[in-house]
């Protein structure tokens, strides 16, 4: 029973470099992230379309209290009635020293029309500046635009200007004069070559809003606050498809100046899109593999403790420190492999060394082959178990609970004949 305790005792202290593993492991993922953020921002970062948005200058007129004239001028902001937007996003990697980082680059395509047959019922107007008018089409990071923009304007195509003048409600983007008359409908089309990392999204500002991606990317992870009406996932990409109304979302088809911060709230709450990311990178995996190791070293000292009182044999304590440390050191060998290559083949390598270095070890420990060719087997069978459990999302957990519990019932198998009240090891 003392010899039990300090095993016990043992396994705890073990934990100490176990959480030291961890905290190495965190530290590598935020420098991964520190590099996909730097090589993002040379790129181009996450990449959000909203537009194209029809601006109107409007002049008003009113009488101050001291009965003079006071002008002033508001813009009116008409949303398309239909927009279309169509994508084909091509996914690749850059590296940067030992890191890896996703990015993109799309053809995106928009496309619709503006009703312009409505009336701006407001008191106190002067005059609508119809010849002053332009469409604003945001872009949250500019330098992802590979292309001159041109936007077809019915029959006309015009170049698009660099900035956006209504920041208000399009922080970033670009501007295109239009020359419209009331009453009339307009067609625009517009071909932009973008160029982003890890988020594509969209603001459905149509009164119908057709979206339709399509992609080389594997690992889709759909967000925002619309999901895909129709998506397929495969091995070869996606393609995934939305259509929002403008009864989906909490903003107008068309308002002036002074209530445009409360729309450009509801708007940016109705973003959607998707974020191409790697569903289980190699950090999180060694993160999670480490989370099991108080599994791994409790096993592994059940293993030595109980060929102990079966064989009779004396292991010290130290001994058990030594295959302990060996078991956390399978840890650090797994995240520093898998930095250079692919984490399949850093977790073999890993694992082979590690099961090779505690079974020789054994070998002189038990002074029997059969107990210590047990022993490989036995480590071969838990690593493989963690490792198809490294494998698995979504059922992870049930994987391993369903391991544990037939490793424990095992262990209540073999030691059932054991009789604990007189165990007695030989000490010569």
């Amino acid at each position: 029973m003392v010899k039990l305790a300090i095993i016990i005792v043992m396994i705890l202290l073990l934990l100490i470099p176990v959480s030291m593993i961890k905290s190495i492991i965190t530290e590598r993922e935020s420098q991964n992230e520190l590099v996909t953020e730097h090589v993002s921002s040379k790129w181009a970062d996450k990449q959000e379309i909203k537009g194209p948005i029809l601006t109107i200058p409007v002049s008003f007129q009113t009488i101050d209290k001291e009965g003079q004239l006071f002008n002033y001028e508001k813009n009116w902001y008409i949303l398309p009635d239909q927009l279309n937007i169509k994508g084909d996003v091509s996914s690749k990697s850059l590296e940067k020293s030992i890191y890896e980082v996703i990015v993109y680059g799309s053809i995106i395509e928009l496309d619709g029309h503006f009703d312009l047959k409505k009336n701006l019922n407001e008191p106190q107007i002067k005059e609508i500046h119809y010849d002053n008018a332009f469409l604003t089409i945001g872009v949250s990071d500019l330098k992802g635009i590979k292309n001159q923009l041109k936007l077809h304007w019915n029959d006309e195509a015009i170049l698009a200007q660099p900035g956006s003048q209504i920041q208000g409600v399009v922080k970033k983007g670009v501007t295109v004069p239009v020359k419209i008359q009331q009453g009339e409908n307009y067609n625009f089309k517009l071909k932009m070559d973008l160029q982003g990392s890890q988020n594509l999204s969209f603001i459905p500002l149509g009164a119908t809003t057709n979206v339709d991606i399509t992609s080389n990317w594997t690992a889709p992870s759909f967000v925002g606050n619309f999901l895909p009406d129709n998506r397929e996932i495969s091995s070869e990409g996606f393609t995934a498809s939305w259509k929002v109304l403008q009864l989906n979302r909490n903003f107008p088809q068309e308002w002036l100046d002074d209530r445009a911060n409360n729309h450009q709230l509801y708007m940016d709450q109705s973003r959607f899109g998707m974020d191409l990311i790697v569903p289980l990178d190699d950090y999180q995996k060694a993160m999670r593999s480490s989370k099991y190791g108080i599994m791994t070293i409790a096993l592994t000292f059940l293993i030595f403790f109980l060929v102990e009182i079966m064989n009779k044999t004396r292991i010290h304590p130290l001994q058990y420190a030594m295959v302990g440390l060996a078991l956390c050191l399978f840890y650090i060998l797994l995240v520093s492999i898998s930095e250079h290559s692919n984490f399949n083949f850093a977790f073999g390598i890993s694992s082979v060394g590690i099961i090779g270095m505690i079974s020789l070890y054994s070998l002189t420990l038990f002074k029997n082959k059969k107990l210590s060719l047990m022993l490989s087997l036995i480590l071969i069978g838990i690593y493989c178990f963690l490792f198809t459990t490294l494998q698995m999302v979504d059922y992870a957990l049930l994987l391993g609970g369903i391991g544990l519990t037939i490793i424990l019932g095992a262990t209540m198998f073999y030691t059932r004949k054991i009789n604990w009240y007189q165990l007695q090891i030989d000490t010569n």
